[in-house]
């Protein structure tokens, strides 16, 4: 035997010993906690006055529930680690030491006992470090006591499935590059696959990156910065238990499908997971106040793929952008004068003047945010009438007080004092409308939220300590500038900016220093991991993106089709895919897990779909209702398709004049692992079932 399988067969037998020891543990606690509780129940009519027995007896049970959950979290690990306990191993002699140690590392420690050596080190462990970062050689890592230096005399990688050993060597590299292309050129999978088996040195950096309070990284596509994100998030949580948990994270995604997709990564790795939104969900929820409902993103992208006018177009831009914002703090200084009409205010033979009342509203309290003013006048008010007759109001009382107040303000309607914002700046102005009946077109969404925020008191979010942000390049100057306002913590912000949805590439990384400061680390990412090279090739010819290096992984040519009519470019799929859903594919290539046919709008998509379910089963619909990523054919646009992947992808329609076109040939081409098919269709026309519209 060798000797990673003798490793192998020693650690299996003690991992499904302490399985079963948590097991009897697990049943003994739950017998101590069904105790206590018929204890509690049958005494707690006689437990002292004071209640201290009654306190103690919560807190003892509290302590057994909790420690039960701990030790069911240990076993579920545990048993996760049976399928692969380990995969790779340094051997690593100490300077000033004879013989070398034998690190094995995986998902997550394991020792025979609390507090003992472990036998498998995790691989977020400072110890690890020393398989990704370095070959055969000199080396070195941080460890608490400080740095530990010494000589790697081997590295093993192994791979192991069910418990069994597929394959093991010695690798004078981090990575071989054989074994890389195996494990990422694999067929996709319905969901994200966690790197911690490959991960590189480049990679490796970022995600043990603590010091940096705000990390951008600009990556290519298939250069894994979504995974190095995500990863990253898990190597901060087992750094820091104390003060941050998975409750503390917030991701900001695309969609929910995306988020869908992503969603395993964190509990493969041994955490929780976390909380995800898109901007828009999170915009909507602030504005439910204001408006009955708001448009989100992909409106705005179906308007801009149809065709805006010049005029809609510049008034989009600006709403976005550092002059709208420049636009908000000069319509403040105004504002006051317009919003606030001050009057006397009585109550029982207490009072405060006009005059005294704007005296403090411009001095004493200039720093409160402008509908929050007055809210605080009368705090100030309602406080030195109690002080003064030494009692508190009653909830009527204060109600007659609150009105008085109130009245001076002339309107405290956001999408009214919008329209005033408007109207100065020579814009169209929004609807009349009650706010039952009120949709805001998506590019009044983020100037309206702005304008709360510089209008009201907002509570920070302060309970999240680490924002993570992704497709960076999709997100305005004005959307940043909220995002500052309402998040003070640590940020992962992460993108590609040739996959920007508009005519032009945006490169935030030209304005986020001036929003967040200089601090900023800037990363990139050059090396994409996901398309073969034939792929790539066709990818850089559509947008002329260079500087990035591949994998060397050779696959089927990209296959160019002109074709009549949309009807001919279904069939073509049809006679082309091949995935392993139940459905006959083609026998002489191995069957493939998923493909996606996208276009460049939804209507395109949708009666490509109508068209194709009715000859398949194995066919699913993505829009921006979708909340599940699944095995099989997906139909989608390109715009929904961001950070996906897929083993076939077939990409239909789209015009050369269009603005987007090369945009979205690009980001449909990088969505593929193995084969790429592109499908001009010469007829302009939709499907509708089996018939066509010209």
């Amino acid at each position: 035997m060798s000797r990673g399988t003798d490793f192998l067969n020693m650690v299996t037998e003690k991992l499904r010993q302490r399985i079963l020891e948590l097991g009897d543990t697990i049943q003994e606690v739950q017998k101590d906690i069904a105790g206590m509780n018929e204890y509690y129940w049958e005494n707690y009519t006689e437990m002292d006055q004071y209640g201290y027995e009654n306190y103690d007896n919560q807190q003892a049970l509290l302590a057994q529930v909790n420690a039960n959950q701990e030790n069911q979290k240990k076993r579920h690990r545990m048993k996760k680690m049976l399928d692969s306990p380990f995969f790779g191993s340094v051997d690593f002699q100490y300077e000033g030491e004879e013989e070398a140690e034998t690190f094995y590392i995986g998902i997550g420690n394991f020792a025979e006992e609390r507090g003992s050596v472990p036998l498998i080190y995790d691989w977020r462990a400072p110890v690890s470090s020393l398989f990704y970062d370095y070959d055969k050689g000199p080396a070195s890592y941080v460890a608490p006591a400080g740095t530990m230096e010494g000589e790697i005399l081997s590295k093993w990688q192994y791979k192991i499935r069910g418990g069994r050993m597929i394959y093991e060597f010695e690798s004078d590299l981090k990575i071989d590059d054989d074994i890389l292309k195996q494990e990422l050129g694999a067929n996709g999978d319905v969901q994200l696959k966690n790197i911690v088996r490959t991960i590189q040195k480049e990679q490796n950096a970022i995600i043990r990156n603590t010091k940096d309070k705000i990390l951008v990284i600009q990556g290519a596509a298939g250069s894994g910065k979504t995974s190095v994100a995500l990863h990253r998030i898990a190597y901060l949580l087992y750094h820091d238990r104390k003060n941050l948990n998975s409750s503390n994270i917030l991701i900001l995604s695309p969609n929910s499908v995306f988020s869908d997709y992503i969603s395993h990564i964190l509990p493969e790795l041994g955490e929780e997971n976390i909380q995800e939104m898109s901007f828009d969900l999170f915009a909507y929820r602030e504005l439910q106040g204001t408006v009955a409902d708001c448009e989100d993103r992909w409106h705005q992208i179906e308007k801009m793929l149809h065709g805006q006018s010049i005029q809609d177009q510049e008034r989009y831009q600006w709403k976005q952008s550092k002059e709208y914002v420049r636009a908000v703090e000069g319509f403040l200084v105004e504002l006051e004068d317009r919003l606030i009409d001050f009057r006397d205010v009585k109550y029982k033979g207490y009072e405060k003047t006009a005059e005294e009342l704007l005296e403090m509203f411009y001095f004493k309290f200039q720093n409160v945010p402008l509908l929050s003013r007055v809210e605080a006048l009368m705090d100030y008010f309602i406080d030195e009438y109690e002080t003064l007759n030494q009692r508190d109001l009653s909830e009527e009382e204060l109600e007659v007080v609150r009105e008085q107040f109130q009245k001076m303000y002339v309107t405290t309607d956001l999408y009214e004092i919008y329209n005033w914002l408007l109207e100065e700046n020579g814009w169209p102005l929004l609807p009349d409308l009650p706010r039952e009946r009120r949709i805001l077109d998506y590019e009044d969404v983020y100037p309206i939220l702005y304008l709360r925020y510089r209008l009201c008191a907002v509570t920070a979010h302060k309970n999240i300590r680490h924002l993570v942000i992704d497709e960076m390049q999709d997100y305005s100057y004005l959307q940043y500038v909220i995002l500052e306002r309402m998040f003070a913590c640590n940020m992962t912000i992460l993108g590609d900016r040739a996959q920007t949805i508009g005519e032009k590439m945006q490169d935030v990384l030209r304005f986020l220093p001036k929003i967040f400061g200089k601090n900023i680390c800037k990363i990139e990412m050059n090396k994409s991991y996901r398309n073969t090279i034939e792929i790539a090739k066709y990818a850089e010819s559509m947008n002329g993106v260079s500087g990035i290096e591949y994998i060397k992984r050779h696959g089927k040519e990209v296959e160019e089709m002109q074709l009549s009519t949309w009807e001919d470019a279904v069939e073509a799929v049809l006679k082309r895919v091949n995935v392993s859903t139940g459905v006959i594919g083609r026998p002489e290539v191995e069957p493939y897990e998923t493909a996606a046919v996208l276009t460049m709008t939804e209507e395109e998509a949708r009666k490509i779909y109508e068209y194709l379910k009715k000859k398949r089963e194995d066919v699913f619909y993505i829009d921006r209702d979708s909340s599940n990523f699944r095995k099989g054919i997906t139909v989608t646009t390109f715009y929904m398709a961001k950070g996906l992947e897929f083993d076939q992808v077939f990409v239909a329609g789209g015009t050369q004049e269009h603005p987007f076109f090369r945009q979205f040939r690009y980001i449909c081409a990088t969505r593929a692992l193995h084969e790429l098919y592109i499908m001009d269709i010469i007829e302009d026309s939709y499907l509708t079932g089996d018939a066509r519209i010209r």
